[in-house]
């Protein structure tokens, strides 16, 4: 008796669409992704992606879900310290839009229906509300973090500067003699910036928490 013969190609699963479609984003922009190149990349006919996705935003939106579940919940589910969780939770977020910041601007407009990133904004909720937050209060917090996080991640602050001396002229700009070297250390610069901004905000969320009515 003849054994099946194994398909040439791999059966397209809505897992397949995605990682390829985060492939292409991430090589090549939001603007590269259209069903017809999706189609192409994956080696099959556009009508076959339709099976599993209606549009190319459904498709989008699945990729942005896949980034956020990415992100480390942990920290609210072990009830570490909401300070640390707070941080914990921001490093983890940031890198996984360091790895796919193409995906930010969708990422930006909200979690939507998409569940992954609907489970990030309630464990980050819960967790502050558990903590002695008033529900008010830990909602900013969730919005405050989000803001912060996603502009950390929409654009490198020292690969905004070439590494060209001429640029720099003193007379126009005095205090810029070393701009130059700031993308060759973008990678340093961008994080310390961003644990200095973290630090920071979590400073001040901290003297709040201390001001709240003690139940």
């Amino acid at each position: 008796m003849c054994a099946m013969a194994r398909p040439r190609k791999p059966l397209l699963s809505t897992d397949r669409i995605v990682e390829t479609a985060r492939a292409l984003v991430d090589a090549e922009g939001l603007a590269a992704l259209s069903t017809r190149r999706l189609a192409a990349e994956l080696g099959v006919s556009g009508p076959s992606l339709y099976n599993h996705f209606r549009t190319k935003d459904e498709i989008l939106e699945a990729v942005a879900d896949s980034v956020s579940a990415q992100v480390d919940l942990s920290m609210f589910e072990d009830r570490r310290q909401w300070r640390t969780a707070l941080h914990d939770w921001a490093v983890s977020y940031r890198a996984a839009l360091r790895d796919h910041p193409n995906i930010v601007p969708v990422l930006a407009q909200g979690p939507g229906r998409r569940p992954a990133g609907l489970r990030l904004a309630d464990a980050v909720y819960g967790a502050m509300v558990r903590a002695g937050w008033p529900p008010a209060q830990a909602t900013s917090i969730g919005a405050l973090m989000r803001y912060f996080i996603m502009g950390s991640a929409l654009g490198s602050f020292a690969g905004g500067f070439v590494d060209d001396v001429s640029a720099y002229d003193p007379a126009d700009y005095p205090h810029l003699g070393q701009a130059h070297l700031l993308a060759e250390q973008q990678e340093k610069i961008d994080e310390r910036a961003f644990e200095t901004g973290l630090t920071a905000l979590l400073d001040g969320l901290d003297r709040q928490f201390e001001q709240l009515p003690q139940p």
